[in-house]
């Protein structure tokens, strides 16, 4: 199955709609806060895809969650926008809390800095900012789960096949 992560559209719905319309094969888009609005219209547009959720610093007056599982080809899956763990100053809290759920790919946003890696048998991604990136341009994940294993990366927004990315078995 197919995932895309996005995070941090502060208010720029068109740039959500343009990669959900690039990605018809995913099964599932998760939304890391700082846009719920905005992925609130979306979800309305797109009612035959499966979206999910979490509200970020931004989102004031949300009654989302700040953090939230799902279970996908029994891989679970961990993902908040990070501000309540301080991801900003470090990860170590954020990955504590993900392996002490029991998760396998463990998703945050708020730095506005693409990241993906893979340590200690967890997969760890920020898919950077689809609107106001800190570092290099706008971008958004992409998690195939297959029966060979999980595949990461990051997509720069207008770049075709050009990404960073992990695999392990």
């Amino acid at each position: 199955m197919r995932i895309v992560v996005f995070s941090d559209s502060h208010r720029n719905f068109a740039v959500l709609e343009r990669i959900v319309l690039a990605q018809p094969e995913a099964g599932l888009f998760l939304h890391l806060g700082d846009g719920e609005r905005e992925f609130e219209d979306l979800t309305l547009l797109h009612p035959e895809k499966q979206m999910r959720g979490v509200q970020g610093n931004c989102d004031w007056g949300s009654q989302s969650k700040v953090m939230d599982m799902v279970n996908v080809e029994n891989k679970r899956i961990f993902f908040t926008h990070g501000h309540t763990f301080g991801v900003k100053a470090g990860l170590t809290e954020f990955l504590h809390t993900a392996r002490s759920l029991g998760a396998v790919v463990a998703l945050y946003g708020h730095t506005h800095v693409a990241y993906t890696d893979y340590e200690d048998g967890l997969y760890v991604m920020n898919p950077g900012s689809v609107s106001s990136p800190n570092q290099g341009p706008p971008s958004y994940g992409v998690i195939d789960i297959t029966p060979a294993g999980i595949v990461t990366r990051i997509v720069p927004m207008g770049a075709g096949p050009k990404s960073r990315g992990r695999r392990r078995g």
